[in-house]
């Protein structure tokens, strides 16, 4: 096994080498709860939610942190538009995105720090730098990184260190700061603004010391992942870089992985231009949350990745078939010897699956070889070559390496009774030839979400795609 990922800082694939063998350690970007993420977000956690789930797969230990930001300017002002606490606010949209999260079966990572529980930590890593010579003091309490002590700052986005800063969250003259490229690790208290008492003084973090202190707080001050979206290369990772290595004299992170925009209307998604969709928004016009999910992650990363209602017709109907071959396969029985070239499709089409996510998580290629089992299984399902047994094994192959992708529904709980009662009395009035109430039975089925299928192995039932 040999897992290889581009590196954005050196340009280069390289082959993952864990700190510790074994034990891969992944810090994601997450949210900054001020507002619901969109689904252009949610492609970025889902790359990152895609990631882990493969080194788990590959029999990796991983433990994966995504912070959530719950202090900052944008957070400061929604919630004096809203008449509400900043706390409150955070919570709110934490809460959201956490049950979006799992709407689109994200799993949940080991640790979701959030920057105000962090504190501390922040202020012990500020003082580092003062000590070092790396950030100084303004006049109103502030303190600043002073770029011009970190000769390597500009590595990560390949900028001139003495290019003008662009993007940041605070205008450069809002700050009494010794230099515009340098960014602030501590902001003074304002009035009607959080502020704490800590050792450095009053005041509240900056945006890109809260990441530097959580992931190292709880990966260690190297770790071998940090994934986020291609925005955050600069200023975000870039400041993250220079803070932390100027603090501990040590490599920050081993790979950084970056994911490309979402697009809408051709344009990348973005909240403040509106060109966003929620995932609320996207589930109400009937899509499923698992055909949500597999759109957001069916191209590679790093590729641009267009929403549109193709798009989203097209991951519909690939869940619907994984969902019909399991329905197939789960149902199906055939009193015969086993097929004997059974085991050579599964296991070719687990290595091409396999191959391709080693190479720096090529899914494409990767659900192309899953697409090329479900049509082969398909065809030996017609024609009748598989024996129960087989059926069972390919149907739990497909299930293995849906561990990665995420896009399957549970097996069938059990229904409640009445519905139970109405599958139970479809097949006695099949059996009696009464097509007319098996049809109308159908359709009350399906009006309380339950699918029916008939076939040569019986009727099978499913829950209705929009709902699961």
């Amino acid at each position: 096994m040999t897992i290889r990922l581009l590196d954005t800082l050196t340009g280069s694939t390289r082959p993952l080498e864990p700190l510790e063998p074994g034990h891969v350690r992944v810090y994601s970007c997450g949210p900054t709860v001020y507002g619901p993420a969109h689904i252009g977000n949610f492609r970025s956690f889902l790359f990152a939610d895609l990631l882990v789930r493969y080194l788990r797969y590959r029999g990796l230990r991983v433990t994966w942190a995504m912070n959530i930001t719950d202090i900052d300017d944008k957070i400061i002002k929604g919630a004096a538009a809203a008449g509400v606490s900043t706390e409150e606010l955070a919570t709110t949209y934490a809460d959201r995105f956490l049950a979006d999260a799992r709407t689109l079966g994200m799993t949940t990572p080991d640790v979701l720090p959030r920057a105000t529980a962090h504190i501390p930590e922040i202020v012990s890593l500020i003082e580092t730098l003062l000590e070092r010579g790396h950030a100084y003091r303004t006049d109103d309490g502030s303190v600043f990184f002073r770029i011009a002590s970190w000769p390597s700052y500009g590595r990560l986005a390949r900028l001139d260190p003495e290019q003008l800063r662009v993007g940041e969250r605070v205008e450069a003259d809002d700050y009494g700061k010794d230099d515009v490229r340098d960014f602030a690790l501590w902001k003074a208290p304002k009035p009607g603004e959080p502020s704490w008492d800590t050792a450095i003084g009053p005041g509240r973090p900056g945006w890109h010391i809260e990441c530097s202190a959580m992931s190292m707080r709880h990966l260690g001050s190297s770790f071998d992942i940090h994934t986020g979206g291609v925005d955050l290369v600069f200023p975000h990772h870039e400041d993250e870089i220079a803070q932390s290595e100027a603090a501990t004299g040590r490599p920050f992170v081993r790979t950084w992985l970056h994911c490309a925009h979402l697009q809408m209307s051709g344009e990348k998604m973005a909240r403040r231009t509106g060109n966003i969709a929620l995932v609320s928004q996207v589930l109400e016009r009937g899509i499923s949350p698992r055909a949500l999910r597999y759109g957001l992650i069916a191209a590679h990363y790093r590729t641009g990745l267009s929403y549109t209602d193709d798009s989203l017709s097209a991951a519909t109907a690939a869940v619907d078939r994984i969902d019909a071959l399991l329905l197939a396969l789960e149902t199906y029985g055939e009193d015969r010897p086993d097929d004997p070239s059974l085991d050579a499709l599964l296991a070719d089409s687990r290595s091409r699956f396999e191959e391709a996510l080693d190479d720096d998580l090529n899914v494409s290629p990767a659900l192309a070889a899953l697409f090329d089992a479900v049509r082969d299984l398909n065809r030996r399902i017609d024609s009748r070559s598989l024996s129960t047994a087989d059926a069972g094994r390919a149907a739990a192959f497909i299930r293995d390496l849906d561990r990665v992708l995420g896009v399957t529904a549970k097996p069938e709980e059990e229904l409640p009774d009445e519905l139970a009662g109405l599958l139970d009395a479809r097949v006695a009035a099949r059996a009696a030839r009464d097509w007319a109430e098996s049809d109308r039975l159908r359709a009350v089925l399906a009006e309380r979400g339950i699918v029916v299928e008939d076939s040569r192995d019986g009727q099978r039932w499913r829950r209705e795609p929009s709902r699961t």
